[in-house]
């Protein structure tokens, strides 16, 4: 269970509703990881911009990219 309640677009201001439509029309849900950031909007505009960076660019595939941040969660026992 969560110790921080993660935020719904209803309660998130207008910059940070934006940011979540992008998630719903990319991947089709808003990450739990960012729904909670979404507390701090510079922190979620910050986390968004790394999370960027990190996927989309270097030599690996963004498929890999994600499936070691899935295998990194599963080994940490962190539900992602």
């Amino acid at each position: 269970m969560a110790r921080i309640n993660p935020l719904t677009p209803a309660d998130v201001d207008p910059a940070t509703r934006e940011i979540f439509a992008k998630f719903y029309e990319k991947r089709g849900n808003v990450p739990n990881m960012f729904r909670t950031f979404a507390l701090r909007p510079a922190m979620m505009i910050a986390a968004t911009q790394l999370m960027g960076a990190v996927l989309n660019t270097g030599t690996l595939s963004v498929t890999l990219k994600e499936l070691v941040i899935v295998r990194t969660s599963q080994v940490n026992g962190c539900t992602y």
